[in-house]
């Protein structure tokens, strides 16, 4: 069983940044892929980045440049830095695991582990 538990969201305005961060516990922890995906209301939940274990990353081409995905294997944590964010950003993120070393952008039925969620909400 792994365990996430994101944090770090909240209202910016357009042109800014912000962090989150996803911490996973468990006694056999499943994260040798960690990605983050994003849900906007009406949307299908979408891939946004993801970071493997030996640091590799993979990002959604509607972020690539702005957002930045990093890890701390000691800690189990996953963050993701998201820069000059714009309206179409506001989504719910959520954190997800998986035990897997994925290539590149995978669906959300890839990941056995999810977090609750957290909202970004991007004014204009």
């Amino acid at each position: 069983q792994t365990h996430l538990v994101e944090s770090g969201g909240g209202l910016v305005q357009a042109g800014g940044s912000l962090t989150l961060s996803c911490v996973a516990s468990g006694r056999s922890l499943s994260t040798e892929t960690m990605a983050w995906f994003r849900q906007a209301p009406g949307k299908e939940r979408e891939f946004v980045s993801a970071i493997k274990r030996s640091g590799i990353a993979d990002y959604a081409d509607s972020v690539k440049g702005r957002f930045t995905t990093s890890r701390d294997n000691n800690k189990n944590t996953v963050d993701l830095q998201m820069n000059n964010l714009s309206p179409e950003d506001t989504a719910v993120y959520y954190c997800a695991a998986s035990g897997n070393y994925h290539y590149g952008p995978s669906p959300p039925s890839a990941y056995a582990y999810w977090g609750q969620g957290t909202q970004v909400t991007v004014s204009s």
